[in-house]
């Protein structure tokens, strides 16, 4: 079942849509964003609102328009369904993934040093060591 139908589509966009077009946009659109997150987190459905919208409104990618004596000029861009870094930043959000992260490399069965090998040297936890290699630096 797609996050989104023609009505929310048509709603977004402020004008009556063409039921086939719109449906088939909108598979299109949640589609593309399945090949960013897949499962579609919760919320996704405004990305592939925002995707099917652009799609929907705006198929050759016309950077401009003129009829009459109206003219509309918009942001260059590109044509048929894509998604802009912004949207696919957002679904990996959503879904949990992205941001800043840190990795621990040590191992799971690691435990705190209580002696080095040579010397003895007995150390208390939580006390950082400088190691250097034999010979010194």
């Amino acid at each position: 079942m797609p996050l989104i139908d023609p009505g929310q589509l048509a709603a977004f966009l402020g004008q009556d849509v063409e039921q086939a077009r719109a449906a088939l946009v909108i598979t299109q659109a949640e589609a593309l964003c399945r090949a960013v997150v897949d499962p579609l987190p919760e919320g996704a459905g405004a990305v592939v609102l925002s995707v099917a919208a652009r799609a929907y409104a705006n198929p050759q990618g016309l950077a401009a328009e003129t009829v009459g004596p109206y003219s509309v000029q918009r942001p260059a861009a590109q044509a048929g369904l894509y998604m802009t870094r912004d949207e696919r930043r957002s679904l990996k959000l959503m879904a949990g993934r992205g941001g800043a992260f840190t990795v621990d490399p040590t191992p799971a069965g690691a435990g705190p040093v209580t002696a080095l090998a040579h010397g003895g040297v007995r150390v208390a936890p939580g006390t950082a060591l400088l190691l250097y290699p034999e010979g010194g630096l």
